[in-house]
């Protein structure tokens, strides 16, 4: 009887300290997760501490002298020698799944997760619209989020805000969004009944920063403790899921917020191949989750595949072509992506952009790539030209004395022109100028202290060097009554900004154009037609009649 209850007891020991550590570690049970074998190995080794410690405790003898001494009879510890066992072959399948999952002996494979199609640059990526640009970088929005959270006395000393700021296209701007997290463990104490009250919305062109409220508040968070933790939530709905490191927060078009958290699938053995098979959308306020393929995500989700699984899944593909050999000693063909990446809105999804050079760091492109963070669509543009690192400092060295420093650049199209457009920041990361490079040409650049100087600079630069970059076809038109009129002299020049019945945005009438002065004929209240370029905010007209 007491050997059966010393065994209930161990029993009871053990499945407890399972219990503990899934709890905490949160494995997923699937033997394609690494976390799992790990769970396993450590499940094993604290049954083998348990039972020796059993073991130990029925063989301690007192002495004639009233001692304690150890007496071990290694027969009674073959329970010991089996665990053991079991442990070293749970690690030699483990280790063994591991290399035969590796580039190593399947570089075919992993050269082929990823299809590639080539496309024409000036086909798919239209000429630059000012209003859809993201002129902000994560650091920056960082900045904006801070101060924004710092204006709102009512939550600033009980709530701190997340450093999620995913960028996603939201009604057809691009914004960074990201939930408020409890500042403590005590202010969780105090705050978690009602939840976190709200989330910050940066608005990537305009630079405007709203503080979203919530009706009620978000109850699944990675601030979270204990059942409403994200992940521990997301574990308890689908214990065999391997969700990927990163989860992502978003928000629909209505502006209610959820985790898009994909859901790993290996395509290579046990551990290789990494791409996404199923994405599980879950409310944050309810904690309701919806279970799909990745093919059936809805449209207004942005992030499925993360910008580093997929730049990982390109390098596979540049680099693998001839075998894994070839890429560690030849590196015949040998391309991969750049030291970065930004993003673009294009066909209402957010791409991955980054440059692709060969892997001897010549300091070169010989295109870039975009990818799709939806569909893991692919697409690759063969466009020579300088690397990013090359762009960034060519503008920093314009601005030199001032000591600003170069975000990684985005990729537009002026005037069918592949060009890198990037922020100057100074010491404390606030935005002060912006820059223009030629992809083809870096030693073209143009700088300016807003958007639309910066446009106009590189815009007469491409003019100096016979490239003429103002597309008739893109002009606008609006007409209607002047509600307000007014000239303002710009660097010596004189211009006439116009407000337009209807329109909320401002029109610049350069007065150095000859044909444009007849705009002194017109006054407040008077119809005019104008047509324009359209600008940042500011739109500069080219024709204007009645």
């Amino acid at each position: 009887m007491k050997k059966l209850t010393r065994n209930l007891i161990f029993i009871g020991a053990g499945l407890l300290a399972a219990g503990i550590l899934y709890y905490i570690y949160l494995p997923a049970i699937n033997i394609h997760s690494a976390s799992f074998w790990y769970f396993i190995m450590g499940l094993i080794l604290v049954c083998m501490i348990f039972y020796g410690f059993k073991r130990a405790g029925r063989n301690f003898l007192v002495t004639e002298e009233g001692h304690m001494r150890l007496n071990l009879d290694f027969k009674e510890m073959k329970g010991l020698k089996y665990m053991g066992i079991l442990l070293v072959a749970v690690f030699v399948v483990y280790l063994v799944g591991s290399i035969l999952s590796s580039p190593i002996v399947n570089a075919a494979k992993y050269q082929q997760l990823l299809t590639i199609e080539e496309r024409n640059f000036t086909d798919d990526i239209k000429e630059a619209d000012y209003n859809t640009i993201p002129l902000l970088d994560k650091n920056s929005a960082a900045i904006l989020g801070n101060r924004k959270m710092g204006s709102l006395v009512d939550m600033v000393s009980q709530f701190e805000v997340s450093n999620d700021y995913t960028q996603i296209n939201y009604q057809g701007k691009p914004v960074r969004v990201t939930p408020l997290a409890y500042a403590s463990p005590i202010k969780w104490l105090t705050n978690n009944r009602n939840g976190i009250p709200a989330y910050i919305l940066i608005d990537m062109a305009t630079q405007n920063t709203e503080c979203v409220k919530l009706e009620e508040g978000i109850k699944y968070s990675k601030s979270e403790y204990f059942n409403r933790y994200l992940y521990r939530h997301l574990r308890f709905q689908y214990p065999t899921y391997i969700f990927d490191d990163q989860i992502f927060f978003e928000i629909d078009e209505e502006g209610t917020p959820y985790w898009v958290c994909p859901v790993k699938k290996f395509n290579i053995g046990l551990f290789g191949g990494q791409t996404v098979g199923r994405v599980v959308l879950c409310n944050a306020v309810s904690g309701e989750c919806t279970d799909m393929d990745v093919e059936d995500v809805p449209q207004w989700v942005d992030k499925v595949y993360s910008a580093e699984l997929l730049t990982r899944l390109y390098d596979y593909s540049g680099i693998l072509k001839h075998g894994y050999l070839n890429s560690i000693l030849g590196q015949r063909d040998c391309l991969q992506s750049t030291n970065g990446y930004n993003y673009i809105a294009l066909d209402d999804d957010v791409w991955v952009y980054s440059g692709v050079t060969s892997v001897s760091g010549d300091q070169s492109n010989v295109g870039f790539v975009l990818m799709n963070q939806r569909t893991m669509e692919t697409r690759f543009y063969k466009i020579e030209g300088a690397i990013e690192d090359s762009a960034m400092s060519s503008a920093e060295g314009q601005v030199q004395n001032l000591g600003y420093v170069a975000t990684f650049p985005l990729l537009l199209n002026i005037a069918d022109e592949p060009t890198y457009f990037m922020a100057l920041k100074d010491a404390s990361g606030l935005v002060k100028k912006y820059a223009m490079v030629n992809v083809q040409k870096y030693q073209w650049v143009a700088i300016g202290d807003t958007i639309r100087e910066c446009e106009k600079n590189y815009s007469e630069l491409l003019n100096t060097n016979g490239i003429v970059s103002q597309n008739k076809d893109a002009l606008k038109q609006i007409s209607g009554k002047i509600t307000a009129i007014a000239p303002v002299v710009l660097e010596g020049t004189t211009h006439y900004y116009l407000c337009m019945e209807g329109s909320e945005d401002i029109y610049d009438v350069d007065m150095s154009e000859e044909a444009l002065i007849g705009i002194i004929r017109y006054g407040e209240g008077d119809r005019i037609s104008v047509s324009y370029t359209e600008g940042y905010g500011l739109h500069e007209v080219e024709e204007i009649g009645n």
